[in-house]
């Protein structure tokens, strides 16, 4: 037995219609194109699917049956045709993020609550990319963006700048290095370095001072939340870096002061990593520009 979609169509019509002439008037269809299309599906099924003279016209047990099938599939069907039509549109779609800058959680969920808001049919995901390969997995498709500041020449995926940020040196106002101007590699011999519970190979000061210049702290005491680091730097229990639109948000704080790290100072760059297919849909290219907004509310402090 062969049951296609326009079938259960056929059989709600005639149900909700009560009659073959206004089922196809429904339909856009003739009468006798309708019954034979009735004649077809009972030689299928080898029963009869409505009692015959019966005014209005009633389903017979079989046709019960086929008609329950259709209020079952029909609404899923209709769901999916929709679907589908927002994934063409760019209505709808999916947007799983990963964000390998672990301060990047405080300035993106301000973005991703006006996003949600602003895109309701787009799947809205977040996971921390420090805890796998975050651009491997968006390239098996995983994940849809990349929040990173490493940016690498992947075929198939994109790099869309978001904005530069200056990693500061912050101590308590007390600490003997809040005397010094400029903060370099060897200042950080003997000190206790707060930093996010990240690989140091993606933490900024590392990659981009300490590393290069050999040098190691004395300890280093990871963690999670950006208010407990300051809280334990203007406690004078260690020093830290952050990015300075982190420090803006609490700069008129007296108990810390920041620093630049060298003379020429370090500039980052922050990237939204996409897959080349993807970059230009109408709802990834809302979210970036959304966050670029927000990145410079947070700038301006």
């Amino acid at each position: 037995m062969h049951i296609e979609f326009r079938h259960l169509r056929t059989i709600k019509a005639i149900h909700d219609t009560g009659g073959l002439a206004r089922a196809a008037d429904q339909l856009n269809m003739t009468q006798s194109a309708l019954s034979h299309q009735i004649k077809g599906i009972e030689d299928q099924a080898g029963v009869e699917l409505f009692v015959r003279r019966s005014k209005p016209l009633k389903l017979s047990a079989a046709g019960l049956k086929l008609l329950a099938a259709a209020e079952r599939i029909l609404p899923q069907v209709a769901d999916l045709e929709a679907e589908f039509a927002g994934l063409v549109s760019g209505k709808a779609g999916r947007m799983h993020i990963a964000i390998e800058c672990h301060a990047c959680f405080e300035w993106l969920f301000p973005v991703l609550e006006a996003f949600r808001k602003a895109w309701p049919e787009v799947d809205v995901d977040i996971r921390p990319g420090l805890a796998f390969d975050a651009l491997p997995a968006l390239r098996r498709e995983e994940v849809d963006l990349v929040v990173s500041s490493d940016p690498e020449s992947i075929d198939g995926i994109d790099f869309t700048p978001l904005f530069d940020y200056e990693p500061v040196f912050v101590a308590s106002s007390q600490h003997p290095l809040a005397a010094k101007e400029v903060i370099e590699a060897e200042d950080f011999r003997g000190q206790t370095l707060i930093t996010y519970p990240v690989d140091r190979a993606r933490l900024d000061i590392f990659s981009q001072l300490l590393s290069p210049a050999k040098v190691e702290p004395a300890a280093i005491r990871q963690v999670e939340l950006t208010a407990v680091i300051l809280l334990l730097v203007a406690s004078n229990r260690g020093v830290a870096v952050l990015p300075d639109w982190v420090i803006r948000q609490v700069r008129y704080n007296s108990d810390y002061v920041t620093r630049r790290l060298t003379s020429a100072g370090i500039t980052r760059r922050l990237y939204a990593a996409t897959r080349t297919e993807d970059t230009a849909r109408p709802f990834m290219a809302h979210l970036v520009r959304q966050a670029r907004q927000e990145a410079v509310k947070l700038q301006r402090g």
